[in-house]
């Protein structure tokens, strides 16, 4: 079954509401504005908790609903309910009318139609029944108890979710996407005398739970949790000053999500709020960086085979051998600044508005062997991990504490050292970059994006990369 035709079923035949009427009425709607769209979404999603051996949390929830979105100019008229019915629709249309009241909007292009298909659109919540996820966390805690007598506590959680969705547009064309999306977290503590120390690991994306249930695959996930776990038990305090960075391949790119990625999304630019506004075409970084949003990656916790507006996403060049080329688009801010939609319009649910967000960002590889960049450095830091960060759009300054970090000693990596932050200013930071390694990874599949109190998963990756002169925080006295 096509996901318009699942879609219809979940949003029509159940609930009986009209599909000529509902589109007539939103054609009713905004005829007078530039833009916008009736947005329908179901939703089923659960998460279970395992802690120190027995469940502490699960919970299974169900929500659907629509949001009516007007865009006239700048403006947007925003209204949204968890009643799908014809009533509720017009309560909405009365309202976000308003916004183009007196006005003979200048109707936007809608979006091409596009029939790829990025991931499977079976739910993944109906595969095991609720003693089988029981099983499988009560087995990565027992496993993670046998690997060490150290081990004092293990937490693991298991998330799924299935979001079905349809967009309908006032000149009568529809889209929809049913989206699956899996996550594992695994968390283990060790001790050793009186200094406990903690170890995570996760995995997701966006498929069927199948691979994550595997042994070999949660078993690959708590050997990792364990080893960082013993890294950070064997670690001393991180130095400070400023030094050569070298950052790890993979989830390392988290920095470059915060730090540079925000900064490039349309909003921020076309409001002149970024500190990458009016540099297109000017050089941003340092030779050899170029820097892609992706929302085309099959199975990444990232994609999206359409976004919250009906766009396709892309594979966007957002920095090219160091050149500002690209910025993340919703249609709304493309519109206005003249550019094209590049498929990044989304929403956390139907009671938000879209807005421009990141899907798979991230650094393509260069020419190093990540030794090679390692036995660069005589005395540095080597970043393999990060926890949280903040970041300042406006003036690109970011803080962001890592979670596993090494000393550089002679182009070799030495101790693990803890409570290393790194402290810069994204744009400053890019042209930092001296030698890009060969050795480009994607983040396991965990990542989650904040922006304006919506979140959405996203993911991010870089290759291995050397950084000069980046103001590391340490503990060390």
């Amino acid at each position: 079954m096509d996901h318009l035709s699942t879609t219809n079923d979940l949003f029509f035949n159940r609930v009986g509401l009209d599909q000529e009427r509902t589109e007539a009425l939103v054609r009713e709607t905004l005829h007078n504005a530039d833009d916008g769209e009736l947005f329908l979404e179901y939703c089923q999603s659960e998460s279970i908790a395992f802690d120190d051996g027995k469940v502490k949390s699960a919970n299974f929830d169900t929500v659907q609903g629509f949001g009516l979105r007007a865009v006239s100019g700048e403006a947007t008229g925003y209204a949204h309910s968890s009643e799908i019915s014809e009533d509720a629709i017009k309560r909405s249309a009365s309202a976000v009318q308003a916004v183009a009241a007196g006005r003979s909007g200048k109707w936007a292009e809608g979006p091409a139609v596009t029939n790829q298909n990025l991931y499977s659109d079976a739910n993944p919540l109906s595969e095991f029944d609720f003693d089988g996820k029981i099983n499988l966390l009560t087995g990565i805690d027992a496993y993670a108890r046998s690997l060490d007598k150290r081990v004092s506590q293990v937490m693991a959680s298991i998330a799924g979710e299935w979001q079905a969705v349809q967009i309908i547009r006032p000149d009568g064309a529809r889209s929809a996407d049913i989206r699956p999306l899996v996550r594992v977290n695994i968390s283990i503590v060790v001790a050793d005398g009186d200094r406990m120390e903690t170890g995570s690991h996760g995995t997701g994306g966006r498929s069927s739970y199948q691979t994550f249930f595997d042994p070999s695959s949660w078993k690959a996930q708590t050997d990792e949790a364990f080893r960082q776990a013993l890294v950070n038990l064997d670690s001393r305090p991180a130095p400070a000053g400023e030094m050569t960075v070298v950052l790890g391949p993979g989830w390392p790119g988290i920095l470059l999500h915060e730090a540079i990625g925000h900064g490039l999304e349309g909003d921020f630019n076309r409001k002149k709020t970024s500190a990458f506004a009016d540099l297109m075409g000017e050089r941003v970084a340092s030779p050899g960086v170029t820097v892609v949003d992706d929302g085309t990656i099959a199975d990444r916790r990232g994609s999206i085979t359409i976004d919250d507006e009906g766009t396709a996403p892309a594979a966007t060049t957002l920095i090219e051998d160091g050149i500002l080329t690209g910025y993340i688009q919703d249609r709304m801010n493309a519109r206005l600044m003249g550019m094209t939609a590049t498929g990044n319009g989304r929403r956390q649910s139907y009671a938000h508005a879209p807005m421009p967000r990141m899907t798979n960002t991230y650094m393509l590889a260069g020419d190093k062997d990540p030794e090679e960049i390692l036995a660069s450095v005589d005395n540095g830091l080597y970043a393999v991990n990060f926890g949280g960060g903040q970041v300042d759009i406006t003036s690109g300054k970011f803080v962001f504490s890592c979670t596993e970090a090494y000393q550089i000693e002679n182009g070799k990596k030495g101790a693990p050292v803890k409570g290393a932050t790194l402290i810069g200013n994204g744009p400053d930071a890019l042209t930092k970059v001296s030698m890009i390694g060969n050795d480009m990874e994607l983040d396991p599949g965990v990542g989650t994006c904040g922006k304006y109190g919506q979140s959405v998963p996203v993911g991010v990756g870089q290759p291995t990369m050397r950084l000069d002169g980046l103001t590391v925080g340490g503990t060390a006295a």
